[in-house]
């Protein structure tokens, strides 16, 4: 297997959000979990998401993984590596964002990465460096209030450089808009002043092609998946794409078996979700302090949806408000709290599977992260979008069965996610 376009993902909800990204732009495109297994057979594609979860971990953990990740996508051809990150730009000064950039741009022999979370389509715009999260600047967000990594300033130069070694610089809207000989002479500037990443501008889409045509011209990229969509289209335009992407239909063959939603993530958006929710299924909101406390309140969860899944789908959802997430993260500490509530969901995910359930919505990055490890899932095909930036996933290779998935970001999707989401999967 030979792909001309690689990408090392550092969660695995932002693994499928770009593999929808790329398929729906024309490329076909396989996500695996983890550097496969080389027994797993993974069909003919133009692109491979590597979904790592390697956000919130130490940044040498991070560097380790990415750049395991990325010498296997190189030996199968890869010429341009893209490193996935959230749109929000999801990290903290330790990083992980500047370290793995750092550690991928040394691996290809150094120069200046251009760097940009920037995906219009979900509100995420950067002007003058500064992130906008659907018109609000990130520190005015509710990612202010994000439970692993608050984000407190929306200037990413300061974000990046406080994660960084090297300089980093910024490409402004002026420079974008003049086009493909001005960003050159701005990356030529940049290099000569020893700067070794550039935050790059972008308020439309067509601001994401011109910064794929330049990225994929260099060996190494750092962005969400507005940069893949500039990437597959500069892609598709070259004439290297053979095909016009996966097959959806092949992907979302009915599974049989029962449904069901696991809820971790503690967003705004998702919290208004599980509301929506309870109007037409029955849902289990889990006190969080009590699953810190014990497997009581794991054990009663898995036998309050067993009881329920042969009527219908069930929602069992540990989400909490910010103000209850900043108490318990005060009790118990911040990674061990955020342990905790992952390893309970990813313990009721794998048990509601082991009791029929074939289609699974899980909502949170880490949660999603933790189910998937704990299922052993190696890899996705991609199927039709749920919302933007949220594939229906078919399991390839897992002990278990076919399956089908849906992997949300906790901030994606409209109010009725779930429902929407279980109906395409049918």
């Amino acid at each position: 297997m030979a792909i001309l376009l690689g990408s090392i993902a550092d969660d695995y909800t932002g693994a499928s959000d770009l593999a929808n990204t790329l398929t729906k732009n024309g490329l076909r495109t396989v996500q695996t979990v983890g550097i496969p297994d080389p027994s797993l057979m993974l069909p003919d594609v133009d692109a491979v998401v590597v979904s790592l979860k390697i956000r919130s971990v130490p940044a040498s953990d991070a560097v380790t993984a990415a750049t395991s990740a990325e010498r296997w996508l190189r030996l199968r051809g890869a010429g341009h590596v893209l490193y996935k990150i959230c749109s929000t730009f999801d990290s903290t000064d330790a990083g992980n964002i500047g370290p793995v950039t750092e550690a991928l741009n040394d691996a290809a022999g150094g120069g200046v990465v251009l760097v940009t979370p920037a995906f219009p389509e979900t509100g995420r715009t950067v002007y003058l460096g500064h992130l906008f999260v659907g018109g609000q600047p990130l520190n005015e967000s509710p990612l202010k209030d994000h439970p692993l990594s608050p984000m407190h300033d929306a200037n990413l130069v300061r974000v990046l450089t406080r994660q960084s070694r090297g300089a980093v610089g910024l490409i402004d809207l002026a420079a974008i808009a003049a086009g493909r000989g001005a960003i050159k002479a701005r990356l030529d500037a940049l290099r000569n002043a020893g700067v070794t990443a550039a935050i790059a501008d972008a308020i439309f889409e067509r601001d994401l092609e011109t910064l794929g045509e330049i990225a994929l011209e260099t060996p190494v990229s750092t962005g969400a998946s507005g940069l893949g969509l500039g990437l597959a289209r500069a892609l598709v335009r070259s004439g290297r794409i053979s095909s016009g992407g996966a097959a959806p239909a092949d992907a979302i063959r009915p599974v049989g078996g029962f449904s069901a939603i696991v809820a971790g993530s503690c967003s705004k958006a998702t919290l208004r979700q599980l509301d929506v929710a309870e109007r037409s299924m029955p849902v289990l909101r889990l006190d969080p302090e009590r699953l810190l406390a014990g497997p009581d309140e794991i054990a009663a969860a898995i036998s309050w949806a067993g009881d329920r899944i042969a009527a219908g789908p069930v929602v069992v959802a540990a989400s909490a408000a910010p103000e209850t997430v900043s108490r318990l993260q005060s009790l118990y500490g911040r990674e061990a709290s955020g342990h905790a509530i992952e390893t309970a969901t990813s313990i009721i995910a794998a048990e509601l599977v082991a009791r029929g359930v074939r289609r699974l919505v899980v909502a949170g990055g880490e949660t999603s992260g933790a189910a998937v490890d704990r299922l052993a899932i190696p890899a996705f095909l991609i199927g039709p979008e749920i919302a933007p930036g949220v594939p229906v996933l078919r399991t390839v290779g897992n002990t278990q069965g076919d399956m089908l998935l849906a992997l949300k970001s906790g901030n994606f999707g409209g109010e009725d996610f779930f429902a929407a989401a279980l109906a395409m999967m049918h």
